[in-house]
């Protein structure tokens, strides 16, 4: 604590290598796929872990921690249930913000634009392609809502292992996947004394990308 009472907090600087426009690939999509290459080639832990933001229909933010699970030129993509908070507040306000934090590079990307649901034949393929305990717990387990105890979730397991096999667990029709579509990307490169690069992709009305540098 300070003189004052209040906790302080520990800082560190940042050391990273800067980031110029030259360095910059015309496609947001690319940069980011560039960027996500080096974290994964550096072993970072959970490289593909955001922080995805939703507003609801009483606009308080709330943020939790996503995992990415494949992208295109379409946009970002992850699943859950469709129950749980964040697919109540994607119904009342289909637009979000998703941030990727890698501590050890210094870097962060935000992303942000509308959101929708994903086909029941991209979810169904992707459900299959899960571990079977996954897909037990995913098919017993209502998100978000509460429970008795745990006991309740793990009885609520055991009878869909009896009703079905691994095989033949049954995508729940309230889960499946959301693609975020990009309107907005930012880099953020760390940089020592708070000197931070930071660039923004913006969509442009011709159909492209506008980028401009942001100060720190």
């Amino acid at each position: 604590m300070d003189d004052s009472g209040n906790q302080r907090t520990r800082r560190r600087d940042y050391g990273g290598a800067g980031l110029h426009r030259a360095d910059l690939a015309a496609d947001p999509l690319m940069q980011f796929s560039a960027w996500l290459e080096a974290a994964i080639a550096d072993r970072i832990a959970d490289p593909t872990a955001m922080a995805l933001a939703t507003v609801g229909a009483g606009r308080t933010p709330s943020v939790r921690i996503v995992l990415l699970k494949h992208f295109d030129a379409q946009g970002l993509c992850w699943y859950t249930d469709y129950r749980s908070a964040k697919g109540a507040e994607l119904a009342e306000n289909p637009f979000a913000s998703v941030l990727f934090h890698w501590r050890e590079q210094d870097r962060q990307v935000r992303i942000s634009g509308s959101v929708r649901r994903l086909s029941a034949a991209e979810s169904d393929a992707y459900f299959k392609s899960r571990p079977p305990d996954s897909r037990y717990a995913s098919a017993a387990s209502v998100q978000s809502a509460p429970i008795a105890d745990r006991q309740a979730l793990e009885r609520a397991v055991r009878a869909l292992r009896k009703a079905h096999a691994p095989d033949a667990v049954p995508r729940p029709a309230e889960w499946g996947g959301y693609r975020l579509r990009p309107v907005e990307y930012e880099f953020w490169q760390g940089r020592p004394s708070r000197l931070h690069d930071r660039f923004r992709y913006r969509t442009s009305n011709a159909g492209g990308w506008d980028v401009v540098r942001l100060q720190p």
